[in-house]
């Protein structure tokens, strides 16, 4: 499956030399990242709303209650927009004007669908549990019928959209580049804190290998 040529809602206008349609980049951030927003409208009125996602082959997965309005709304077939953004770096320029960031971001257009069948639906938030921690899901407790029932699960097709993206130091004009100030990239990088055990576990349990890094996830840094 690949992204179709631009449509009228996802050709980029502002700066679009920084437009990429390719699967290959539009995967990479997708993948490196694990919040979206998405965006829909429910009874006249829009609301964006965060949540964490997952990317398997061809779809982007996300997941929640099953009295969850955005869930509801997007089940019944209402179109969606999923943004997710990275950010690299504040961009430090000689001027206000030429100030920026450097970032990743994708976005995505469709109709979501539902992922319905017990075993379908439990494979599919394996997925989403390996992907961040691989190696927990064997761990946990087995996921029960009843919380698969509460649970639902949707993917929106990777078929319409773009990914953003920009790099580099600041874009000052020439005349300003000898003005006496600091200019420059200062990085922007999301790390990981010191693990904090839960109350009550037993003191025998020892912390898994896969809380110290998450390196299958480029966080705060581009490829």
């Amino acid at each position: 499956m690949t992204i179709d040529n631009p449509t009228p809602r996802s050709r980029l206008r502002r700066i679009p030399e920084r437009g990429r349609y390719d699967r290959e980049t539009i995967d990479a951030v997708l993948d490196a990242g694990f919040l979206c927003h998405v965006g829909y409208i429910c009874d006249g009125q829009p609301y964006v709303t965060p949540t964490l996602y997952w990317r398997q082959g061809d779809h982007v997965y996300w997941h929640g209650a099953r009295a969850s309005r955005m869930l509801r709304t997007l089940e019944q077939g209402a179109d969606v927009c999923l943004t997710v953004a990275l950010a690299d770096g504040f961009v430090l320029a000689r001027s206000a004007f030429h100030h920026s960031i450097n970032y990743r971001s994708v976005m995505l257009f469709g109709t979501a669908e539902a992922v319905t069948g017990e075993h379908v639906k439990a494979a599919a938030l394996e997925d989403f549990m390996e992907r961040l921690f691989p190696g927990r899901w064997r761990e946990l407790r087995p996921i029960t019928r009843q919380e698969l029932n509460a649970t639902t699960v949707l993917r929106l097709p990777i078929t319409e959209g773009s990914a953003k993206i920009r790099t580099g130091p600041p874009k000052d004009d020439d005349e300003d580049c000898t003005w006496p100030v600091w200019a420059g990239v200062l990085p922007v990088q999301t790390t990981l804190g010191v693990p904090l055990p839960a109350d009550g576990m037993p003191t025998e349990t020892s912390e898994p290998n896969y809380l110290q890094c998450l390196p299958h996830l480029n966080l705060g840094h581009p490829k």
